[in-house]
């Protein structure tokens, strides 16, 4: 699966709940998510810019596999998950193997659906407010119009900047060495 996700910064929750409300927008779910982000022993994950974590959500535990970004306007990558008993198990298998964990990053998560599109506000410990909004593809499918159709939401919804494409983790870790 291809994921085409596009994050900013907003100005408020209450501002955007409205603006999305306005535009038929639905809430789905709300959650917490903890993911633990681990480092490769072979590859420098920071360098190919991959990531691989565990996450944990008020009712799941997953592993996933984001691969390197495909263009530069969006976070456009393969992604793939699966869903595990333990976070603890999975921890204690990769750092066996000789994998490192690098950052725990902890966000309450408000999601939205809208068309084919999945929209969440993200409340992350040591940030300010985030909104994201992505589209799942299959490989293959063109990522240049979901991108393109990203962005034309975002300005319906009065967001043309603050566009983000690095991770949380990246924003938490480069806040660490200001």
């Amino acid at each position: 699966m291809i994921e085409v996700e596009v994050k900013a910064k907003i100005n408020s929750f209450k501002e955007m709940e409205e603006k999305l409300s306005e535009i038929g927008a639905s809430k789905s779910k709300k959650e917490f998510q903890e993911d633990i982000y681990f480092a490769s022993p072979i590859v420098d994950f920071a360098e190919t810019d991959e990531a691989l974590r565990v996450r944990t959500t008020n009712n799941d535990i997953f592993i996933t596999y984001k691969g390197p970004k495909l263009n530069s306007q969006a976070k456009t990558r393969k992604e793939v998950e699966m869903n595990i008993e333990s976070a603890e198990k999975a921890k204690d298998i990769f750092e066996e193997i000789g994998f490192k964990e690098v950052r725990t990053v902890r966000k309450n998560r408000q999601y939205y659906t809208y068309e084919n599109f999945e929209i969440s506000l993200d409340d992350v410990e040591g940030l300010t407010p985030y909104m994201e909004i992505e589209i799942s593809l299959e490989d293959g499918n063109n990522y240049d119009d979901a991108q393109k159709s990203i962005f034309e939401l975002f300005e319906k919804l009065d967001i043309t900047d603050g566009f983000e494409r690095t991770s949380y983790m990246e924003l938490l870790e480069n806040i660490n060495t200001e």
